[in-house]
């Protein structure tokens, strides 16, 4: 059965409020579409995870720029001032992880694990609020799993199925938030026929998948 979708109705499915991992790096690998459309459409309230919040005007930034986003989860806003002004002004509350811790509470969450046990942080503002362990002499932090109610992600490519392979540093953190998601939406470069992606290249398979939209608007 084919998971391909309008764009249109694939974003409202989304309601006020939900929860989001949005894939990519500063840009590269985030799904661009989905982006203006969650503006367009005006979904506001939401928690947003992702590593980063690019530039403004720029993928994720385009929801900060619009006032979308009233909790970030994330590594890195040092690239996008606006992000930093709504933080300092507290109009959005931004929680801050480190990259790594990031990506592993991510996976924990996809993985159905507790958490995860990291040493960063600890004996900083990081470790503020969070219970620790010892373990062979060694402090961790117990970092709690995320989930979302909607991933939001990048593929290079994708069947009509919903089988799914990504392109250079896109592989990172997409793959993860698929595994995350209560509703898992790719938005893909090129949507072929089942069976031109070979089986061993499938990165996200497609049991995991719930709607396709095209990069381009060919495809709706």
């Amino acid at each position: 059965m084919s998971k391909l979708r309008n764009l249109e109705d694939a974003v409202a499915a989304i309601p006020d409020g939900a929860v989001l991992m949005i894939g990519g790096f500063m840009g590269a690998g985030t799904p661009h579409r989905l982006m203006n459309e969650l503006v367009r459409q005006g979904k506001n309230g939401l928690t947003v995870i992702a590593n980063d919040t690019a530039r403004p005007n720029v993928g994720i930034g385009k929801l900060i720029d619009a006032k979308l986003v009233a909790r970030l989860v994330t590594s890195h806003i040092g690239t996008n001032p606006e992000t930093q002004r709504q933080m300092i002004a507290g109009e959005t509350q931004v929680e801050l992880v480190p990259q790594g811790t990031l990506a592993e509470r991510i996976r924990s969450g996809g993985f159905g694990l507790g958490g995860v046990l990291t040493p960063t942080g600890v004996g900083t503002t990081v470790e503020e609020g969070k219970q620790t362990i010892e373990i062979d002499g060694k402090t961790y932090l117990v970092e709690k799993p995320l989930k979302a109610d909607f991933a939001l992600i990048n593929a290079k490519r994708a069947d009509y199925y919903g089988n799914v392979d990504y392109a250079l540093t896109a592989r990172n953190f997409n793959p993860l938030m698929a595994m995350a998601a209560e509703t898992v939406i790719v938005e893909a470069a090129d949507i072929v026929p089942v069976g031109v992606i070979p089986p061993d290249v499938v990165v996200t398979p497609n049991v995991l998948v719930d709607y396709l939209i095209a990069t381009e608007n060919r495809h709706g």
